[in-house]
């Protein structure tokens, strides 16, 4: 491929439908440049070759904006129209899937990069019209930066031809553009919805055994439960990309951002929470709990519960509680009829006064790293692992806190859940009622204050 002067040692780095993309040494700005020339079966038409241009020219407006690839240069040689682009060594997410399993946190902040550029791009009216992870590549940071804007359109190749041939990624295409619309904004989300999908399972939400028929599953198929693809993601993702990939554009979020900001939210509520026993009026400090199981018959129902009588172990203390008797209400349930079961324990001291959660020691993390250890401790909540979901949501606390507000709160509930869970409720209380305060009422947080009777 002959490419003017200025651009010396083109190698070939990759081809697609749409072209070669050859690597090179832009000789008078001295840096390296990734060059993508025309396919010459499109560049023989006239009219793909101005579509082309027309359409570099216009992504090429974006430049500069964060996470969006800079165009450099717009031209032609022997015929072929070409577009000179900043050189990124970091691959693609395409490359991603396919080297294995990504973390929940490093998939989200990738789709929040390309959000961010999208948004962008539909603020200045352009519309990508061929997102794939194959066009979301990456620097030396891993950082996420968009590539190709507006080129898959140049040679016809975001929709479903009249004959039924798809000519574009069928994987991506949204349920208009698959049945011969134009995209719009709300196709690029859509098409990021199935990007998403694919980071979070290693695998996309439709398939079929040519690509006219993935297309057409786009269309007809119902959007399936996430977690059949991968069983440890929440459930409440479900209703998240039933929005993301609604068949009617309108149904869809109105933004790139707040679709992965619907994602976080997601993925960070974790699974419903297990019933447990209330208690009230009187809350017993559960720090250190000393077991001892009394059997107590229901009733003449047969039924025999475990009390816990429990008793603080710290000396002292001021207050009223301190020297009194501490009545403990349980309430049970067997066999369709509700009892409650009151056991009263010797004086205890009372606890000691609730302060907020106090700052550790700066870790040494980066953002990435906390958020990449809170998502270890999600999924440790999920599944029921207390400890190791505390350990990681306290490391990661520690990095977020001023640098992430939204994760700093999620690793407060989930320091909070845990303590709660290990029967450490008054160290669990701060952390849950910070979450509160930074994020607002939620269900969960709820439920866990309800728990250490609160």
């Amino acid at each position: 491929m002959l490419l003017p002067d200025r651009y010396r040692d083109p190698q070939r780095i990759g081809r697609g439908g749409m072209g070669e993309i050859y690597h090179a040494t832009d000789e008078l700005l001295g840096r390296a440049v990734a060059v993508k020339v025309l396919a010459e079966r499109y560049a023989e038409d006239p009219g793909v070759r101005e579509r082309f241009t027309r359409e570099a020219l216009a992504a090429a407006r974006l430049s500069g904006r964060p996470n969006v690839v800079t165009i450099f240069d717009v031209g032609e040689s022997a015929g072929r129209p070409f577009i000179v682009m900043e050189y990124l060594g970091g691959g693609s997410l395409e490359d991603r899937v396919r080297a294995g399993r990504i973390a929940p946190g490093q998939a989200l902040d990738w789709l929040e990069q390309a959000a961010a550029a999208l948004d962008a791009a539909h603020a200045e009216g352009v519309v990508h019209r061929d997102v794939k992870p194959a066009n979301l590549l990456l620097d030396e940071a891993d950082n996420v930066h968009v590539a190709d804007f507006g080129i898959a359109s140049a040679a016809g190749m975001d929709s479903l031809t009249k004959t039924g041939t798809v000519i574009g990624t069928a994987a991506y295409l949204s349920p208009e553009q698959a049945q011969g619309a134009r995209a719009t904004p709300a196709s690029d989300r859509y098409a990021l919805a199935v990007v998403a999908w694919e980071l979070l399972t290693g695998r996309r939400p439709f398939g079929g055994d040519t690509p006219a028929a993935e297309a057409a599953a786009h269309v007809h198929a119902d959007v399936p439960p996430i977690a059949s693809q991968h069983a440890g993601l929440p459930e409440k993702l479900d209703a998240v990309f039933a929005r993301a990939l609604a068949k009617d554009p309108a149904v869809r979020y109105a933004s790139a951002a707040e679709l992965v900001a619907g994602l976080r939210d997601a993925v960070h509520a974790g699974s419903p929470r297990t019933e447990v026993l209330t208690t009230t009026p009187a809350r017993v400090p559960r720090e250190k709990l000393p077991l001892a199981v009394g059997l107590v018959a229901l009733l003449g129902l047969g039924v025999v519960v475990a009390a816990l009588l429990a008793a603080t172990r710290d000396g002292g203390g001021e207050g009223e509680a301190a020297g009194q008797s501490t009545t403990v209400v349980r309430t049970v349930t067997a066999q369709g009829e509700t009892r409650r079961v009151t056991v009263t324990t010797a004086p205890a001291p009372a606890p000691a006064t609730r302060t907020q959660p106090q700052p550790e020691a700066p870790s040494g993390l980066s953002v990435a790293q906390a958020r990449a250890l809170q998502d270890e401790s999600t999924s440790a909540l999920a599944n029921g692992e207390w400890e190791r979901a505390l350990s990681l949501a306290q490391q990661a606390l520690s990095a977020l806190r001023n640098r992430d507000r939204t994760y700093e709160a999620y690793a407060n509930y989930n320091i909070g859940r845990s303590l709660a869970e290990l029967n450490r409720c008054d160290e669990a209380l701060p952390y849950l009622e910070r979450r509160e305060q930074m994020l607002g009422t939620h269900p969960d947080v709820t439920a866990a204050k309800q728990s250490c009777g609160a």
